[in-house]
């Protein structure tokens, strides 16, 4: 009867050990990778306008901008038209790139604050040339 317990503690502790070390690796999971989007500023077919006009990113997206046709382009975030005017700021882009392929990075983070942030090409906004980004957590 002793010899069945002692399987038994002997059995229960390596179940323990083995349902310990398989939920560590659970726990230490990486979360879902972060996706690279690309936003072109000038249309392939040569219109003043970003493509594509909207997105949606979550927190850890990067944004790439790249000048594409009719430059000068540059991006500025709206102040009044986003979560947060300080967040809005610093994602702005005021220089403007002049060559086709410049092109500049911007990353969405977690402290950001969700919603839709709208943007503009400043030399080419009354040409209608706005656009937005939606942060979703």
């Amino acid at each position: 009867m002793r010899s069945i317990l002692s399987i038994a503690k002997r059995v229960a502790v390596s179940l323990s050990v083995v349902l310990l070390v398989a939920s560590s690796f659970l726990l230490n999971a990486a979360p879902a990778s972060a996706a690279d989007y690309t936003v072109k500023m000038g249309s392939d077919k040569g219109m003043l306008a970003f493509e594509p006009k909207t997105l949606t990113v979550k927190p850890g997206d990067t944004v790439d901008f790249v000048n594409n046709k009719l430059p000068p382009h540059n991006v500025v975030f709206d102040k009044s038209k986003a979560p947060s005017a300080e967040v809005a700021e610093s994602l702005s882009h005021q220089q403007l790139l002049n060559r086709p392929g410049e092109d500049f990075k911007v990353a969405f983070t977690d402290d950001m604050p969700a919603g839709t942030y709208e943007y503009y090409c400043q030399p080419h906004r009354g040409a209608g040339m706005v656009a937005k980004i939606t942060l979703e957590k």
